[in-house]
């Protein structure tokens, strides 16, 4: 018998079909009576349904017949399956052998998590993608210990600021009371954001090291990134965090706003950063109606929130922030005084 409930993994493609081969063959010899497998093809230009519906144990394939984004795949996906645990998996992350159980093993190892990742690797193997991500209390969120060699890493589980989106495990009683993905992101951050609701509603998240998960990651850069990036995390700084919170970090978002127009002058994304302003004062009605209906689930107090909020600048999101003179220093003590303040 498996060591804990059954999975439901969903996958969801766009232009997959050279990815899936590898992923869904690793998943096959994994899967325990009662786990479910749903490929979700958002209207791929290169045959992705039908390759996957030519492999092994052929998979139930889910054609949406547009590009719904990784939140709204991920919807598809949830709505056709009934397993306890809903595994999100990226089409270019093959499980390592014994993945499967070491994630369900976990479910019943750590009953107060809602929501907890595999430890992602490096296509070899032997170099972290991601131990746990980290969230700034800018609502920055990136790779946790991206390079570092994968046996250093601690192999108990443990609670990290928020999941990746590349091999999560959500219970499904805490995606349906979240709400899941808010499909409004379309992608990037959406996995921040449900982690940081979920956390706000009094459930804990993790990484359970023994399931481990090969991804083909390279940190791409774009128009297109930084807009979602930007605009996304707006959304979640304005849903999850509670007002407390926001008050006391109010004087630090503006100043850093003005810090990142500068910072994509000089990148080259100043575009995609003024459209991510403007796509946010234009949806702030909405914002903060989802903001109502969000914190109205929440059970912590603001000082318990804040705790897994980090003060480091070691992202590759931030540009070389870390190496602006007293800025560490200044954002650090910033911090600590916010902490102060919130008891």
């Amino acid at each position: 018998m498996p060591p804990g409930p059954a999975v439901a993994v969903v996958v969801v493609c766009h232009d997959s079909a050279a990815d899936l081969p590898a992923t869904l063959g690793a998943l096959h010899g994994q899967l325990a009576p009662g786990d479910e497998v749903v490929v979700v093809d958002n209207a791929s230009s290169d045959g992705t349904a039908d390759v996957a519906r030519g492999l092994v144990g052929t998979p139930a394939v889910i054609e949406t017949g547009a590009n719904l984004g990784f939140a709204g795949g991920c919807h598809a996906g949830a709505r056709a399956t009934s397993a306890p645990l809903l595994l999100l998996l990226n089409p270019d992350a093959v499980p390592a052998p014994g993945c499967l159980d070491a994630l369900r093993a976990c479910a019943v190892q750590e009953p107060g998590w809602g929501a907890w990742q595999a430890l992602v690797t490096m296509a070899g193997g032997t170099q972290v993608n991601t131990a746990g991500n980290v969230v700034h209390f800018l609502g920055f969120g990136w790779a946790g210990d991206c390079g570092r060699p994968v046996a250093a890493v601690d192999g108990r589980p443990r609670e990290v600021g928020f999941g990746s989106g590349a091999a999560l495990v959500v219970r499904r009683a805490a995606w349906d009371a979240a709400g899941g993905f808010d499909e409004r992101y379309f992608m990037y951050g959406e996995d921040l954001d449900l982690c940081l609701r979920l956390r706000l509603a009094g459930w804990g998240i993790g990484i359970a090291p023994a399931a481990r998960v090969a991804h083909d990651y390279e940190f791409t850069k774009g128009d297109y990134k930084w807009f979602y990036l930007e605009r996304n995390r707006w959304w979640t700084l304005l849903g999850a965090y509670p007002a407390r919170l926001l008050a006391l970090l109010a004087p630090a978002l503006v100043a850093f706003e003005l810090a990142l127009l500068l910072a994509a002058w000089r990148g080259g994304w100043l575009r995609a950063k003024l459209r991510a302003q403007g796509a946010v004062l234009r949806a702030l009605p909405a914002m903060l109606r989802r903001r109502g209906e969000v914190q109205a689930t929440r059970t912590i107090a603001p000082r318990v929130f804040a705790e897994h909020l980090a003060a480091s600048l070691d992202s590759p999101y931030l540009q070389g922030a870390a190496a602006v003179p007293g800025l560490e220093a200044a954002q650090r003590l910033y911090w600590r005084a916010v902490r102060a303040a919130l008891g």
